[in-house]
């Protein structure tokens, strides 16, 4: 009896891992709803260009020749801290952030950017005393691209300069 309750375990986490969400949800078509009123920004619409934050936490985007700019600055104070300058595609909700070996997704629904709450170990490398970019989460601030080129690192360098 175990083994057959395994199996038919393993068979049903199979078939949800497979399955695709469906755009005719009632969720689903509750948010194509909502966003076709301006109630919910359009993930897929907006521009990541400009300054971004939260409380002490900077993120600047702007637009760059084969791919667009990224900087994060996070400042706890005291040598608490992370300074990162990469690249960030994006592919809807979805956007691939690099900054150089420490390469993750981050998610974009129109309104906040949000790291994941787990990032690759090279991540780390840009950080110091117990300063981290997980789980940075940041609203934007101003679509100003002049005003994102300005955000600076720790040591002054700017972060989304190409």
């Amino acid at each position: 009896m175990r083994v057959l309750r395994a199996i038919a375990a393993v068979l049903l986490l199979a078939a949800c891992q497979q399955s695709k969400p469906s755009a005719d949800t009632p969720g689903a078509r509750l948010e194509i709803a909502a966003v076709a009123r301006g109630l919910v920004p359009d993930p897929a619409g907006g521009t990541l260009f400009g300054i971004w934050a939260n409380e002490t936490d900077r993120l600047c985007v702007v637009p760059g020749g084969r791919a667009d700019r990224i900087g994060a600055r996070v400042d706890y104070g005291e040598g608490q801290g992370c300074s990162a300058a990469g690249t960030v595609e994006r592919d809807g909700a979805a956007l691939r952030i690099t900054f150089g070996e420490c390469r993750f997704e981050a998610e974009f629904d129109g309104e906040r950017i949000a790291f994941p709450a787990v990032l690759p170990a090279a991540c780390g490398r840009v950080c110091s005393g117990r300063a981290s970019l997980t789980a940075l989460t940041v609203e934007r601030l101003s679509e100003s691209v002049s005003e994102a080129a300005m955000l600076r690192g720790a040591d002054g360098k700017p972060l989304c300069a190409g």
